[in-house]
């Protein structure tokens, strides 16, 4: 038994520092994916935003992380009207909207967003092309693959993410206020006042930055489980669980260690 836990540590280890070199090659690559594959990269930002096939007749990333945020934004604003108005300070339901939406509710559910959609597909992709030794097709031609199929998938990660987030925050916005002035009746002028009173803009700032993290972060992980997948079919599949599975973890991670750098030092919120 012993000897079994043993060979899983060393395991476990293996994989990590496989993943530790496969993100330092990946990184190091997307400079040369951006010079010398720039109609890929371009191809797969089209992809990655707006989808192929059916799925672009919907619009792709784009409709699904604006509907998960603007429900998500509905929910601040009835949890929010509700609880506050049990203490009698309802009023205060615009300053809720404009500071758990921008700190925690909409980079959590974008990178939840990203990481279900453009990173289950990006492993599903890449898997599929491994097992049918497309890679090592290229690799024949002298085309280095992960430039290529990896670099330019990170980048346009990056890049995709920057007009998905901001739609994500305007439609949670727009989703609060409609919400708190239409359907609880709250006086437009009192939530307007108290939203923009609150709504910190370096607070925005940060939160574009801890999109891009995690936008890095899960291409990372989707492309290295699906450039490594194996055993066919089902190991496609396994890896696109698996890839899921951490990258959610890694959302959820990244959204914690940011929150206790920029905010877990701050002892007092003046509400004046």
């Amino acid at each position: 038994m012993m000897t079994t836990q043993l060979r899983r540590v060393g395991d476990s280890i293996d994989r990590f520092g496989a993943l530790a070199r496969f993100t330092v090659v990946s990184v190091a690559s997307t400079g040369r994916a951006v010079r010398r594959h720039r109609v890929e990269t371009l191809r797969i930002i089209s992809e990655l935003s707006l989808g192929t096939g059916v799925l672009a007749m919907i619009g792709g990333t784009v409709v699904i992380i604006g509907f998960l945020t603007l429900f998500a934004g509905a929910t601040v604003a009835v949890q929010g009207f509700s609880t506050l108005g049990d203490v009698g300070v309802d009023a205060l339901t615009g300053f809720l909207a404009a500071y758990v939406n921008v700190r925690v509710v909409v980079p959590v559910t974008a990178g939840v967003g990203l990481a279900a959609t453009i990173g289950a597909g990006t492993t599903a992709q890449l898997g599929a092309m491994r097992i049918s030794e497309e890679i090592d097709a290229l690799e024949v031609m002298a085309i280095s693959s992960v430039p290529y199929l990896v670099g330019t998938r990170i980048v346009a990660g990056m890049v995709t993410i920057i007009p998905l987030y901001a739609l994500g925050l305007i439609t949670s916005f727009l989703a609060s206020r409609v919400v708190t002035v239409v359907v609880m009746g709250q006086s437009p002028g009192v939530y307007d006042h108290y939203f923009a009173t609150f709504l910190i803009p370096t607070d925005v700032m940060w939160s574009f930055l801890q999109a891009l993290v995690m936008a890095a972060i899960v291409m990372i992980i989707h492309t290295y489980y699906g450039f490594h997948a194996t055993g066919g079919p089902e190991g496609v599949g396994m890896a696109t669980g698996r890839a899921v599975r951490l990258s959610l973890l890694a959302v959820v991670t990244v959204t914690l260690v940011i929150a206790l750098a920029l905010y877990g030092s701050a002892r007092q919120l003046r509400l004046a």
